[in-house]
């Protein structure tokens, strides 16, 4: 851990009135970021009135080539993209029958008493039933993973980045890394899940990180509008402080794949769809009416909110996703800020396998060598809280239901 985590308050103030000084014409810049937010916030919502802002392509056309130009140049700008028909939906309805039984052969709920109070993030979500479940090694997950179809469109994903440049590669776009995340199982009328807008992958860091400021360095020092999300340079390097709420791997892009038909109202995601929003959130925490000791509200060890206090131009363009299939995937980049609607309104569960995007770099291989042992013995993924569900788990996938891709994936076999 950075010597500078060790005090964190203290770290704000120095790094806040350093940062106040030292950013070059402080007010223009702000105010040429909060002009080009507030251009954009208004094509999300036309967008969004017009066929919706979040871009769309299929599967189909990701493996055969055929995606345009155009479309990639969307999606960069968006930050966000649903893929459809990455998966059959008799697969999926399969996977969707085997998770239910999973849980309920578990006795997941019953053993939930002895568990309370360890995840201190997602706990207060739950009341009798909970939405998001600490599983991480289910067949059905593993399966969804590993999958060829899914290895295509993250490959596809990886490298609408700049992975090399001036002889340094950052990241290997063609091979991925299985970070375990959980599973979503959202009842009909709960009303317990939802999460505010926030992005994930860091809070306070992102101003008091030396690492983090590199990731950012054009918004501090250079054209801040020239700054681009998907220049992965420095973005491997960053150090988070630990948390059970922090993601400290790399992902080019969260994700999750449907196990369930959900769409707005249905208790799932929402999305500002605009890939540089950190930049102007960066210089909002460095505006004279924010007191000196607070960024906005970024709190360590949790995701970095947006809030109507102080992101409104933000939060204006705040926009459900479109209406998901079973077997369809959505992904976001990890700047982008992101909500779950507070209540699932609609008729049907609400279901999801968290999946994002980590390709096989340094950052990943040295959580993977983290991750592997929590897999092999049924423990809790390394990022999340300890509550070790799965060590006595009737049916969790081990080692043999892995393909030689997916073994590699989790760093169990060399690549070949």
């Amino acid at each position: 851990m950075e010597a500078w985590m060790n005090d964190v308050p203290r770290a704000v103030i120095e790094t806040q009135r350093k940062l106040r000084v030292e950013v070059p014409d402080l007010a223009g810049r702000y105010r040429r970021l909060t002009e080009a937010l507030n251009d954009e916030v208004s094509d999300v919502r036309a967008e969004q009135a017009n066929g919706g802002a979040v871009p769309e392509i299929a599967f189909a056309d990701v493996a055969a080539g055929r995606v345009t130009a155009a479309q990639v140049a969307r999606i960069k700008r968006r930050g966000c993209v649903v893929v459809r028909n990455v998966f059959e939906r008799s697969q999926v309805d399969a996977w969707n029958d085997e998770v239910v039984r999973y849980i309920d052969a578990s006795r997941y709920l019953e053993r939930m008493k002895d568990k309370a109070g360890l995840d201190q993030y997602f706990s207060g979500l739950a009341a009798s039933r909970p939405q998001i479940y600490s599983l991480y090694w289910s067949k059905p997950q593993m399966q969804a993973r590993q999958h060829a179809n899914q290895a295509t469109t993250r490959a596809w994903l990886n490298r609408l980045w700049t992975f090399e440049k001036n002889g340094t590669r950052y990241f290997d776009p063609d091979r991925q890394f299985n970070y375990a995340d959980r599973i979503r199982r959202r009842e009909p009328g709960d009303a317990t899940l939802g999460l505010s807008p926030h992005s994930d992958g860091g809070s306070v860091e992102r101003w008091c990180e030396p690492s983090f400021r590199h990731v950012y360095r054009e918004v501090f020092q250079g054209d801040p509008l020239a700054f681009d999300p998907f220049d992965a340079e420095g973005r491997i390097a960053t150090k988070e402080i630990p948390s059970p709420a922090v993601c400290s791997a790399f992902r080019t892009f969260q994700g999750w794949t449907a196990l369930t038909r959900q769409g707005p109202g249905d208790g799932t995601l929402r999305l500002v769809p605009v890939a540089k929003t950190t930049p102007w959130m960066l210089l909002r925490a460095l505006q004279p009416d924010v007191p000196e000791g607070d960024l906005c509200g970024a709190q360590p060890g949790r995701a970095l909110g947006a809030s109507q206090q102080w992101h409104p131009e933000l939060l204006a363009g705040l926009v459900s996703i479109p209406q998901m299939e079973p077997g369809d995937t959505i992904f976001w980049h990890s700047d982008v800020i992101h909500a779950v609607e507070d209540k699932h309104g609609g008729s049907g569960y609400s279901n999801v396998i968290y999946i994002g995007a980590a390709p096989w770099c340094d950052k990943n291989i040295a959580f993977a060598k983290r991750q592997a042992p929590a897999f092999l013995e049924g423990r809790s993924s390394p990022d999340f809280a300890p509550e070790d569900y799965e060590l006595d788990f009737a049916g969790r996938a081990g080692i043999d239901d892995l393909t030689p891709l997916g073994q590699m994936q989790m760093g169990l076999r060399p690549w070949a």
